[in-house]
C-alpha cells in the first residue's frame, strides 16, 4: 500500500487521436459525435484474466469483518469466511488474490499465522491504525479463502524486515510435497501441498518495504528471488517490487540488475484528486471539478504504463517480464467517523468510471500488462464490497468488474477512437474511453464510457472484419455524479438493460448517456 505519492494527477493525457487540448476548445466541442473503428480482422494480444486480480491486505476491516468472521454464528459463514461476500466474489470470477499486503506484508512473519489459534501471537499493526493483529487469518485460512472463491494465491513475501531464509521456508512450507516443513504443514491440518503460482518478492521497497535505493533494492531482489524455489515440475512466477508512480529510474535499475531473475515487475499508482498527501478529497461530497480531477488522474495511467514499458522494452524486447500494476484505484479521505488508518471510503459512480478507464487502458497495453490488482477487495479504498455487521452492499466498481467479465482471457481487438475533449476548470481528457475484445464465447464485446457528466455522446463505430447482425448490452449510470450504494439504498447504482445501440450494415451506433459505462455484446 502506498504511503506517499509524488505528484497529483496531471492534465496531460494520452488519447487515440491527440496529446493535448486547450481548455478553451472544450466548450466548442461539447456534444460533438465520437467516431471509432474496431479492427476485428487484426487481433491483438490476450487480455489476461489476471488483470482482474484482487488485493486483500490486513488493513482495517478488509480481512476481519469484511471477509473473516470466525466463529460469529450470527453471520452465515463457511470455515470462518462470510458466505455472502464469497458468493459475490465468485460471481466476478476473481482469478487471483494478493495477500497479506501491502505494507503489512513488509513486517509479516508467516509463522505467526500457523498452528493453533490460541497459540498465535497477537501483534500490533504498525502500518494501519495501530490496532492489534490476532493472526487468526494466516496461511491455511487464506488458502481456504482462495479455494472458496475459486481463485489462485498471489503471496507477497517479506523482504522489508524478513530474511531470505524465512521467505524460502514459507515457500517450502506451502509447496513441498515431502520433508520436514511438509510434515509440519500436515500437523497443522494440510497434508497435500498447495500451488503457489505467483509470489511477490517484496513490496514497495522504495517506501514501507525498507526505504531502499533502487540499485540496492535490485540487488536484494536478485538475492531473495534466488531462494524462492518451486518443487520439481512446478513453476512460481516471481514478481519484483516495482516503481512508485513515475519513478522511471527505479524501473531501469530493476530491469538492468534483476531483470533476469524475475518474471514480473510491479507498478503502484493511486488516483487522489485535490493533490497532496495525505489524500484529502471527499469520497462523496464532490462537485464537477472533483469529478474531472479524479477522471483525469485515471487517464494518467496511460502515460505511466507507456513510459515504464518503454524502459522494460530496452532490456526485454521479447516482453518476457510482464508489468504487474498490482495496486491501483482511487484513494480519498476516509469516511467521516471511521477508524483512523482503516481507509474506509464510500464508492460512487465516479469510481465506476475510474475503473472502466483503467480496464480500457490495460487493453491497450495487454502485451506488457498481464496482471493488475485494484486496491482493495472489501471495505478498503476502492472496494468491490462494503460490509457492516451482517449487511453487505455491492459498489459501482463491483458492477463494472462484473460487466467486464467477458474481457478475461479474451483477445484484444484494436479500437481507434476519435472523440471530443471533456474538461472542467484545468482538467481535460478524452470524453469517451473504450476497448473491444473477442471473448472466449466467440462474441465481440465492446466497452464504452462517457466521461462527460452533462452531455450525451453518439458514438459511430465502423466494424472492420466483423459481420454482426444484433447488439445487446447494459448500462451503468445514475442521476448524480456522486450516486452510491448504501446499506439503506443498495441498488441506487446498478446495471440496467441498454437499448441505445443498433447495427446497420458494418456500422455500430451507440447513444451514450452522460456519465455512463456501457458494455455491448455483438453477434
Amino acid at each position: 500500500m502506498i504511503k506517499a505519492l509524488r505528484h497529483a494527477a496531471t492534465a496531460l493525457l494520452l488519447s487515440a487521436t491527440a496529446l493535448a487540448a486547450p481548455v478553451a476548445a472544450v466548450a466548442q466541442t461539447g456534444g460533438k459525435p465520437t467516431t471509432a473503428t474496431i479492427q476485428a480482422d487484426k487481433p491483438g494480444p490476450v487480455y489476461d484474466r489476471l488483470i482482474f486480480t484482487q488485493f486483500a491486505e490486513h488493513l482495517g476491516n478488509g480481512i476481519y469483518g469484511g471477509l473473516w468472521v470466525g466463529n460469529d454464528k450470527s453471520i452465515p459463514n463457511t470455515n470462518g469466511f462470510r458466505n455472502d461476500v464469497v458468493a459475490a466474489l465468485r460471481n466476478l470470477n476473481v482469478p487471483a488474490i494478493r495477500w497479506p499486503g501491502g505494507c503489512f506484508a513488509d513486517e509479516y512473519h508467516w509463522r505467526d499465522g500457523i498452528g493453533p489459534k490460541a497459540r498465535r501471537p497477537v501483534k500490533v499493526n504498525t502500518h494501519w491504525g495501530g490496532v492489534t493483529e490476532p493472526n487468526s487469518v494466516g496461511t491455511h485460512e487464506f488458502m481456504e479463502l482462495v479455494r472458496q472463491i475459486g481463485a489462485e494465491p498471489y503471496i507477497a513475501g517479506n523482504v522489508g524486515n524478513g530474511t531470505a531464509r524465512e521467505m524460502a521456508e514459507w515457500v517450502e512450507y506451502m509447496t513441498a510435497p515431502a520433508g520436514s516443513l511438509a510434515e509440519e504443514r500436515a500437523r497443522n491440518g494440510r497434508k497435500e501441498p498447495w500451488k503457489v503460482p505467483y509470489f511477490g518478492v517484496g513490496n514497495e521497497l522504495w517506501g514501507c518495504g525498507g526505504n531502499m535505493r533502487p540499485e540496492f533494492a535490485a540487488d536484494e531482489t536478485r538475492r531473495f528471488a534466488t531462494f524462492v524455489k518451486a518443487p520439481a515440475g512446478t513453476k512460481i512466477v516471481k514478481i519484483a517490487a516495482g516503481a512508485n508512480v513515475d519513478d522511471y529510474s527505479w524501473t531501469d535499475a530493476m530491469m538492468r540488475i534483476a531483470g533476469s531473475q524475475i518474471d514480473g515487475l510491479s507498478l503502484h499508482y493511486y488516483v487522489h484528486p485535490a493533490g497532496g498527501w495525505p489524500p484529502r478529497a471527499p469520497a462523496v461530497d464532490f462537485d464537477e471539478t472533483g469529478w474531472a480531477d479524479a477522471l483525469a488522474g485515471a487517464w494518467r495511467m496511460e502515460e505511466l504504463i507507456a513510459k515504464h514499458s518503454a524502459i522494460m522494452d530496452k532490456y526485454d524486447p521479447q516482453k518476457r517480464v510482464f508489468l504487474a500494476v498490482d495496486e491501483w484505484g482511487a484513494w480519498y479521505a476516509q469516511d467521516p467517523g471511521t477508524h483512523p488508518g482503516f481507509l474506509r471510503q464510500q464508492n460512487t459512480l465516479r469510481d465506476a468510471l475510474i475503473a472502466s478507464i483503467h480496464l480500457d487502458i490495460f487493453a491497450r497495453h495487454a502485451d506488457r500488462v498481464r496482471m493488475t490488482a485494484i486496491a482493495q477487495m472489501v471495505n478498503v479504498l476502492q472496494a468491490m464490497i462494503l460490509t457492516e455487521g451482517r449487511k453487505m452492499v455491492l459498489t459501482p466498481t463491483y458492477h463494472v468488474f462484473e460487466m467486464y467479465k467477458p474481457w478475461q482471457d479474451a483477445t484484444v481487438l484494436p479500437i481507434a477512437i476519435d472523440t471530443p475533449w471533456y474538461g472542467k476548470d484545468r482538467f481535460t481528457m478524452p470524453a469517451v474511453s473504450g476497448s473491444a475484445v473477442r471473448g472466449k464465447d466467440g462474441k465481440v464485446h465492446v466497452g464504452l464510457s462517457n466521461l462527460d457528466p452533462n452531455v450525451a455522446n453518439t458514438v459511430t463505430v465502423k466494424l472492420e472484419g466483423l459481420s454482426a447482425g444484433t447488439v445487446s448490452g447494459r448500462v451503468l449510470t445514475a442521476p448524480a455524479i456522486n450516486a452510491h450504494n448504501s446499506f439503506d439504498a443498495p441498488e441506487a447504482v446498478k446495471p440496467a438493460p441498454f437499448t441505445g445501440a443498433r447495427i446497420d450494415g458494418g456500422t455500430l451506433t451507440v447513444a451514450l448517456p452522460p456519465k455512463s459505462v456501457v458494455v455491448l455484446d455483438l453477434q
